[in-house]
């Protein structure tokens, strides 16, 4: 972040050496003013830089809890609404042409996805909960602990994306398999961030309780998922 942060300014600066030389030196051009705005900006977030790694990662963990979160209320909006869940973005003839079948979510679609949205809040409660955990236990004293915020930097920003592709198969026409191979990378994921958190000095054993409850919840939601599909293979 420190490094982004500081090529900001130094690019903000050859830009705006670039519009001087090109113009006049007895004038101040529109040009000019907008490029010394960009420095200006730039040199300004350097005060909101993170101090160390605990902040850095904190900092990161939130934003992908930020994208979690909203690809679970776009999800929620649609599976709550009784109508086609593209009834937004398509228009009437396009509706017409596609049929129930390619534009409605089935029974059995809608069990399915249950526990899909089980795995999509374990995804959002696991980052709630560990960003909890880094603020207060975290630390970046030593290189070992350095070492176990970079991990879990690594691997939580693996779950939006996971999310993200499971989302985009769970609207209709559903491929249950699809459907399913995406919650087993999701799952896959919340597990490797479960147990590297619980294996990082930012879990302690007051932390171990809610860790155990959603490795569980994601095995369950996972095994109800196979469940759903077994017919399938």
């Amino acid at each position: 972040m420190v490094r982004d942060a500081t090529a900001r300014v130094v690019e903000g600066m050859i830009q705006l050496t670039d519009v001087i030389l090109s113009t006049q030196l007895s004038s101040l051009s529109q040009e000019q003013l907008i490029s010394t705005g960009s420095v200006w900006e730039a040199c300004e977030q350097i005060s909101h830089l993170p101090r160390d790694n605990q902040a850095a990662v904190l900092s990161a963990m939130t934003i992908y809890l930020g994208v979690v979160r909203d690809a679970l209320e776009e999800m929620e909006q649609a599976q709550g609404e009784d109508q086609d869940p593209f009834g937004d973005i398509l228009e009437d003839e396009e509706l017409g042409s596609r049929g129930n079948r390619d534009t409605y979510w089935s029974e059995a679609d809608r069990k399915l996805l249950g526990p899909c949205m089980g795995l999509m809040k374990a995804s959002k409660a696991c980052l709630k909960k560990l960003l909890g955990a880094v603020k207060v236990h975290g630390k970046a004293d030593t290189s070992e602990q350095v070492a176990q915020l970079d991990d879990l930097a690594d691997i939580t920003n693996e779950i939006s994306p996971s999310i993200d592709e499971l989302a985009l198969s769970m609207y209709p026409p559903v491929t249950q398999l699809a459907v399913r191979l995406n919650a087993a990378k999701l799952a896959s994921v919340l597990k490797k961030v479960l147990e590297i958190t619980k294996a990082s000095h930012v879990c302690p054993l007051s932390e171990e309780g809610w860790v155990q409850f959603l490795t569980d919840a994601v095995d369950h939601n996972m095994d109800k998922i196979k469940d759903f599909t077994q017919s399938e293979l």
